[in-house]
This record gives C-alpha cells, structure tokens and sequence, in this order.
C-alpha cells in the first residue's frame, strides 16, 4: 500500500468508503483508469491525426497544446472536483443551484444521443473483427459478387496490377503517361470501399430510404450491448475491474501497429507528412478553432460522464493530480494515434505511387476503408486486421461505459429510493435495451447517413453551450469564492491560482471562442458526393436543440415553483443552494456544512466566532464613525452626565 498525495492510504476501506448506497471504486487505479477509457475514444485514432496534417502537421501542435493548457485541463479538474464534492450524478450535483438543473438533463439528453450512435459504430467494428477470423481478408479483391467494373485493388491474386504498370510505364511516357495516371486515380474505387458501401451496409441512395434493416450489423449491435451490460451489471464495482484490460490492451495493439508501420517502406514519408510543421497556417484561426474544438470533444467535457466517475471517488481523492494525469495521457494517445495511422498510410502511397494527401482520410472512412485496404498490403493480414478491430472495439467500449453508467447515475440517484438503489441492475439493463431498440434504425440500408447526421448535430455546440452555462453557474452564481472554499474542504489545498483564474475567466472566453467559430465555420452536412436533405438538417438541428432547451425550460419551471411574491424573489431562491447541497457523507459534512451541535460543527466553531468577531468589530467601527459625523465623539462610549 501506498500513501495518495492527500495523505490518504490507497484502497484504504475504512471511514473514506462508507458510502454504502452508491459505492466507491475499488481503488483509484479503477477510476483513472475509467477516466482514460472514457476521454480516450474512436476520436484520437480517426480524427486527430487527420486534423493535424490537415492543419499543419507539428504547427498544429503548438495551438493543441495551448488548449490543453488553458482550456481542457481546468475544465476537466472543475468537473471531477464538482461531481466529486456532491457525490452525485449529472443531475443530483445540481442541488448547487437547482435553477440549472437543466444543464444536468442537457447532459443526459447529450450522452443518450452519442450512447445509441456510438455503439454501433462499435458494432461494425464487431463485424469486421469477425469477417478478419479468415486466411483471406474479404476485401483484398475485386472478384466479390459486390463489386463493380470500377473496382481497382491494390493487390490481386496474380499480380496483374503489377505487370500492366510495368508494361505502361515501359509503353507510354511522357503527357501521356500522366494522363493514364489521372484517370486511373479518378476512376479508381478500392476493394475495401465496395467492400464497405456495397456489402456492410448495402447504402441505399437517400437518408429516407431505409430499405431493410442489415442483420448481421443488427445481430452485432446486440453482441455490442451484451458486452456493455455484463461489465456495468454491478456498476462502478464490475466496470471498474474490466477497465484493467479494455483501458490499457488499446496500448499494447497501438505499440504493435506503430513498430510493424515504421518497418514498411514510406512510413517515414506519411511521418512526415503527420508531423512537418507548416508555421504559416498557425496564423489561421480555423486551426486555432480546431485545436479547441478537439480538445474539448476528445476530454469529453459536459457529457456528463466526467462528474458521473468521479461521483464514485472518495471525498478527499486527488482530483487535482488525476485530471491532469488523465488529460495528458488523452492528448499524448492522440498524437501517439498518428504516428500509427500514419506510418501505414505512407506504406500504402508508397505502394500506389501517389501521394499521401490521396490516401489520407478520417472517420468512418479511415477506420473501414483506408486503414483495412492499407492492411491488405502486410504480410499475415489478417492478424493485423484482428489486431486492429480488436482495439477499436476496446477503445469504443471504454467510452460507452461511461456513457451507459452516466444515464443510469442519473436516474437511480434522481428516484434515490432503496429499492432503486438495489435494484440498480434492472435499470442498467432497462437503459440498455433501449438503447439497443433506438440503435436499429441506424443498422438500416440509410444508417450510416443518420449515425454520421447524430454525430455531427446532437453532440456540437450544444456541448459547448452547456460546459459555458456549467462554468457561469459555479463561478458566478453559486460564487467562486464558495467553490474555491469547497474543493480546499475536499482536497486540504486550495485550486492552484491558475485553475481559479482559468475557471473565471480564461476557459469561459476560450468555450465562447469555440462556439463562435462553431457558427461561423458551419456547412452542411454531406457524406462522400452525397448532400443532406433540407428536412434532414432539421432534424439534425432538433437534436441539438433538444438539449440545449432543457436549460429554460428547467429554470422557468423551477421559478414558477419557487416561493416568492416577486418574480425576482422567486428567481433568488431557486438560485439559492439546496439545502442537500455538500457532501454526501455526515463524516465529510464540516464547518457551514455541518449540521448544528455536530462534532464537526463544534471543531471550526472557534473559527467560526473568530471571524463572526472581527465582522461584529468591523461594524462597531462603521457605526461609530457615522455617529462621529453626527457630532458626537467617536471614543466616547458613556453618555455624558
């Protein structure tokens, strides 16, 4: 056993963990472990990496960095250290000020969306993970029945591809040359592609048309909810030992993918591509934008998830150290991310004698095209297919648990009855099944274009205005000065002044910041050539707003049900804190959270006096010296005789 930097001894069971009703992490091991599943996600393999070369390969590193600084980091420390002061979930915490409870149901509206979406992107990855269990990967060729005169492989059975460029590299030179060249890339649609398109999905040809619902996605969209339920059936306690393995085996996969890529020949070339700094576009705001905007989307900042883990911590936990510990290890994952996706990626220009701007993808499209044709190249392909699927099932399933027990938190500590809180399995796998039954539309023939319409829409500046609105609310109308007196109760120091300077100005500028350049660099939606129909941004925008409305409508509903003769004082008092408001344990609950005639009450009653004395003096001095203005002597206590 080791001692925290708290002074607490780790998995201590005694006094720190007698929160019987919803229970503790086993160890803090399990919860930074969690926290690095949750923030670490699809997001650092797929997008990343692309961001970056797209906006200046290291150059981009420079703004990442500054956001992580000054924006991720202390937005993920005030929601660990906010969700763990209340020991309650995204909406219970809310007791601060029950007027913006609003922002908690925001949050689960936000989880419910990215839950449905998210696991059947998980659910494909199940899909190609088995299709991988073979000798042949079946997107390798063109002699599929799902392929069509276009299909060009990278690699077929006889080595044709070979030959025919030999003779016309021999044949034809010159203009002409360049000219075959640019329609063999213009015509060109890979294995993998038709493969993906074709046969995966079996698209059809309108966000409308579903077409018949694809089952063997639909039967691994089950396999997928299966999974999610069994690690969470016993909460915290049974998703805390899974994440031993889903948490750290991404790692062991990425450090095999990374040395097997940097073998190939290109790999350096698609390196430095990821990585040759072009300082000019750091003066672009788009990539100033992009940088905040990864930040906070890769943290997964106002969720819900992150005050729903911490939730689970004991009181006095290090909350301090573990943000910092869990965000960068997110963004050093990321960069990390690119160097594996990159690597292979410059193998595959190499190979197709093209540069890597023409294989360089993000999304979807790196994850089921790109990369999987790019694996086809390497000898024993299938293992790296398997390998490769296998962490992003891992990676996806981290975030999906956090995501699922959010959404469960929440209602079993809104109800809070016994029965409920033993019964916490039945609405785990209520949630689940629900979540299952709303995530079959999306294994439809139209599926992919309403997941990537959800990913775009339902989780966007709405995320942004409620972290905005989270930050307003603590610091400003709960009162920084109360807060920062809260998390030093928790921690036994105060936030360092850089957190609280963060908290009040710095972060709030930078989330606004982000939503600005959220409108301003706003297009609609397309997917390869196909472009979204007007009716389906609406409802796209629907489901933004849909979370985003919950916060008026929260606080009218709570005004009109506030005491008062006035509007104004009705508004006051559902600002106000509840009077539940603190920590959960009588234990935790010191000085003006102490209930009165309570040991802890009598502990800083000294204080307490002390302070209550120096205000009384303080007065003492104020009215005397009004009296002294009146005439009369500002020492002379005695009336005259």
């Amino acid at each position: 056993m080791g001692l925290l930097a708290n002074g607490a001894v780790l998995g201590e069971p005694v006094k720190m963990d007698k929160n019987s009703r919803r229970g503790n992490w086993g160890n803090q091991i399990e919860f930074i472990l969690t926290s690095v599943g949750y923030a670490v996600g699809l997001g650092n393999v797929w997008r990343f990496p692309y961001l970056c070369y797209r906006n200046g390969g290291g150059a981009f590193m420079f703004p990442y960095f500054i956001m992580l600084v000054f924006c991720g980091i202390p937005l993920f420390f005030l929601e660990l250290s906010f969700g763990q002061f209340a020991s309650q979930g995204c909406l219970g915490v809310w007791r601060i000020s029950p007027m913006f409870k609003g922002v908690g149901y925001g949050m689960m509206v936000v989880s419910t969306y990215i839950g449905i979406y998210y696991n059947v992107v998980i659910c494909i990855a199940f899909y190609y993970f088995f299709s991988s269990m073979t000798n042949l990967l079946p997107w390798t060729y063109c002699n599929n029945p799902w392929n069509t005169a276009s299909c060009n492989g990278v690699v077929t059975p006889k080595g044709i591809n070979s030959t025919l460029a030999n003779a016309t590299r021999s044949l034809v030179t010159g203009a002409a040359q360049a000219a075959v060249e640019v329609v063999n890339k213009t015509k060109r649609t890979s294995p993998s592609e038709e493969y993906w398109k074709h046969y995966v999905l079996n698209i059809s040809d309108d966000i409308g048309n579903f077409g018949d619902v694809r089952l063997p996605i639909l039967g691994c969209l089950a396999v997928s909810w299966v999974v999610v339920f069994l690690c969470l059936i016993r909460g915290v306690k049974s998703s805390g030992k899974v994440v031993y393995f889903t948490a750290t085996f991404p790692y062991v996969v990425l450090t095999i993918l990374f040395i097997r890529g940097i073998t190939l020949e290109g790999a350096v070339t698609g390196i430095k591509y990821y990585l040759t700094p072009q300082w000019h576009k750091i003066l672009d705001a788009k990539v100033w934008g992009d940088a905040a905007s990864q930040i906070f989307y890769s943290l997964g900042c106002a969720w819900g998830g992150l005050i729903t883990m911490a939730s689970y911590n004991k009181f006095h936990n290090n909350c301090y150290r573990d943000s910092i510990i869990i965000s960068i290890t997110n963004c050093a994952t990321s960069v990390y991310a690119g160097f594996v996706i990159f690597s292979i990626l410059g193998f595959m220009a190499h190979h197709l004698n093209v540069d890597v701007s023409e294989v360089a993808d993000h999304g979807p499209g790196l994850a089921f095209v790109a990369y999987p044709e790019a694996l086809t190249l390497l000898p024993i392909s299938p293992l790296w297919s398997l390998l490769f699927f296998f962490m992003l099932i891992l990676l996806g399933l981290g975030t999906q648990f956090c995501l699922l027990e959010t959404l469960v938190t929440a209602i079993v500590d809104e109800i809070g009855t016994d029965w409920i809180m033993k019964n916490k399995t039945v609405v785990t796998g209520g949630v689940a099944v629900v979540g299952f039954l709303l995530g079959v539309p999306l294994t439809t023939q139209a599926g992919i274009y309403w997941l990537l319409l959800m990913d775009n829409y339902a989780a966007s500046f709405s995320l942004v205005i409620i972290s905005c609105i989270m930050c307003i609310c603590i610091m400003y109308v709960y009162g920084h000065k109360k807060y920062f007196k809260d998390v030093e109760m928790m921690l036994g120091f105060p936030p360092p002044i850089f957190f609280r300077v963060c908290w009040r100005f710095v972060s709030p500028i930078i989330i606004s910041f982000i939503l600005i350049f959220t409108v301003i660099q706003y297009k609609p939606i397309t997917y390869n050539d196909y472009v979204y129909p007007g009716w389906s941004l609406a409802i796209g925008f629907a489901m933004a707003l849909s979370s985003v409305i919950c916060i008026p409508i929260y606080a009218l509903y709570k005004i009109a049900k506030s005491e008062g003769n006035t509007f104004l004082e009705r508004l006051k008092k559902s600002c106000r804190p509840d009077i539940k408001w603190g920590p959960a344990l009588s234990e935790d609950r010191i000085g003006r959270y102490a209930a009165p005639g309570s040991e802890a009450d009598v502990e800083v009653r000294p204080l307490k006096e002390e302070l209550k004395e120096k205000e009384e003096e303080k007065r003492d001095e104020i009215s005397l010296s009004i009296q002294g203005s009146n005439g009369s002597t500002a020492h002379n206590t005695t009336p005259s005789a």
